[in-house]
């Protein structure tokens, strides 16, 4: 694509959601990184607050004055979009290395560190179901609302789930990230009806071509 044309669709508000942990669906926003078929779905801060509504970080209402507060200031969509992909990008690392079964890097750990203690300073302490949490208020702090619950979802992963059941997706062209909550732990596809499916016509056209 010539960087004069124009963008395709957005498809923010409709990717699916089948990683099982809110960080690693905010990762899974870009498709093969550094492939053949890298595909990028949040291109401005616009597209930002719709996969966060797709997300239920942000309600109907909220999501349309978030919509209008990008659109009249550009400073603010600039840095909703900047800061989110940053914080993906260290979700990711974070993600794949664990994936990998590979420690990993501290500054990876810092960054998230650095995003989640930002965030917090902007939210407030809240009852939630006969207990507290964290919560924001998007109307006076929308880049905290929007990226504190994803930067909370990568430290609880990283502080109180099963690290083995973090994985990539082995489709080609793919690479999302997931965490498998299935009872014998082989998931191996973000879907099967998509990369596993492939996965198993590429297997049938081998079998198929060294039997011929």
């Amino acid at each position: 694509m010539d960087a004069n044309d124009p963008l395709p669709p957005s498809r923010a508000g409709s990717l699916p959601l089948i990683a099982s942990e809110l960080a690693f669906d905010f990762v899974n926003s870009v498709a093969d990184r550094g492939g053949s078929q890298h595909a990028e779905y949040l291109h401005n801060g616009s597209d930002i607050v719709l996969w966060a509504h797709l997300a239920k970080l942000l309600s109907d209402t909220d999501r349309d004055a978030a919509l209008a507060m990008v659109a009249a200031d550009e400073v603010l969509a600039s840095r909703l979009l900047s800061e989110a992909h940053a914080l993906r990008e260290t979700i990711y690392e974070i993600g794949a290395a664990l994936a990998r079964r590979d420690m990993p890097r501290e500054e990876d750990r810092a960054a998230l560190t650095a995003a989640h203690a930002h965030c917090l300073s902007r939210a407030r302490l809240s009852t939630s179901g006969g207990g507290f949490a964290w919560t924001w208020d998007p109307h006076t702090a929308l880049v905290e609302a929007v990226l504190g619950p994803i930067a909370l979802s990568a430290l609880t992963v990283m502080t109180q789930q099963d690290l083995a059941r973090v994985k990539r997706c082995e489709g080609d062209h793919c690479g999302w990230l997931m965490f498998d909550t299935t009872k014998n732990r082989r998931r191996r596809w973000c879907e099967m009806e998509v990369c596993g499916n492939r996965a198993k016509m590429r297997a049938f056209r081998a079998r198929k071509f060294e039997a011929s």
